[in-house]
């Protein structure tokens, strides 16, 4: 029977004392949990709701994990309890935040030591748009609107 990391939602083996993929360490740490049902949430009238939207790893380590955005602000960084989780030392604990802001999703610089780069560009803040590139550390991750 296998598991899910309650970290990066990879198949884990039970026996496994931590996580293959992540390094997040299993044994003793996990809890068995169910999601509760819940009604899809309704942009309040007036508020444009924004776009349907991924991350999708394309450089670096995890190549190929996508990561879903929706109404709630993600945290980017090298801690766990961020909800994009990046395990490498070029990644600031809390590096980033992508969070839905008149229709669209804004990544902006949490203070992180090599900062966030959208397109070869540095920025503290930018709108995001379909295709482009967000550096954080040695990991690519390219925006995409579903």
């Amino acid at each position: 029977m296998t598991e899910r990391c309650p970290v990066c939602s990879h198949e884990v083996d039970p026996r496994d004392p931590v996580c293959p993929t992540c390094g997040f360490k299993l044994l003793g740490a996990t809890q068995a949990f169910k999601p509760l049902a819940m009604e899809a949430e309704m942009a309040p009238a007036g508020e444009a709701a924004p776009a349907r939207a991924s991350l999708a790893v394309v450089r670096g380590p995890k190549v190929g994990m996508a990561y879903a955005l929706g109404s709630e602000p993600v945290t980017i960084g090298r801690s766990p309890q961020c909800t994009i989780f990046l395990n490498d030392m070029t990644v600031s604990r809390m590096h980033a935040t992508i969070e839905p802001e008149d229709g669209c999703y804004v990544i902006r610089d949490a203070n992180s030591f090599n900062g966030v780069w959208v397109n070869n560009e540095n920025v503290e803040a930018r709108t995001l748009r379909p295709g482009d590139f967000i550096q954080i550390g040695t990991f690519c991750l390219q925006y995409e609107e579903n």
